[in-house]
């Protein structure tokens, strides 16, 4: 049974992934909020801050809901850090549950929901002693057919392999 609930609205389409890690939930779910460690194991997101609007890191990078997050992805996916970013999403955190083991934010571009809509879900769970890491993304409006004919294949791997990476990295930190 997933433990990500249900997308506050109908899209275009979802991108999902789900990998079960052999990590206690609470190892993996710390791995998970440390944005500033990106870097060390996401082939996906090297960076992602908590920022003002203004797109200023904030000190304190424990994510809140309301706060803003700035992504630097990489799709398809690279280790290479040195290679720029495909994207650079601003986006808005909605849900943040230790208790639950969910995270989630919404795409912020200041433009109508028709045009473009994102809400991307995390969520942790406990399965047959493992920790399934589960994530979805929703996208809608016009700019939601676009993702989908033009990135899917890139983005579902981008997906695939953030799940993998922090897999390898939550079992060999915990």
């Amino acid at each position: 049974m997933s433990n990500l609930p249900p997308a506050s609205f109908e899209g275009v389409f979802e991108m999902s992934a789900s990998v079960d890690i052999d990590a206690p939930i609470e190892s993996v779910w710390e791995i998970l909020l440390d944005f500033p460690s990106y870097r060390k194991w996401n082939t996906f997101i090297h960076s992602q801050a908590v920022v003002d609007k203004s797109k200023k890191p904030l000190p304190d990078q424990a994510p809140q809901v309301g706060q803003f997050l700035l992504m630097e992805a990489h799709i398809p996916p690279t280790a290479a850090l040195e290679h720029p970013p495909t994207s650079r999403p601003l986006e808005r955190i909605t849900h943040v549950d230790s208790s639950t083991h969910r995270l989630a934010w919404v795409y912020t571009a200041g433009v109508p929901g028709f045009l473009m809509r994102a809400e991307r879900w995390q969520a942790l769970s406990v399965v047959d002693g493992k920790t399934r890491y589960e994530s979805r993304e929703t996208f809608g409006g016009f700019g939601g057919y676009a993702v989908k004919y033009s990135m899917r294949a890139d983005l579902q791997k981008s997906f695939d392999v953030m799940g993998e990476d922090l897999k390898k990295y939550a079992e060999e930190h915990r």
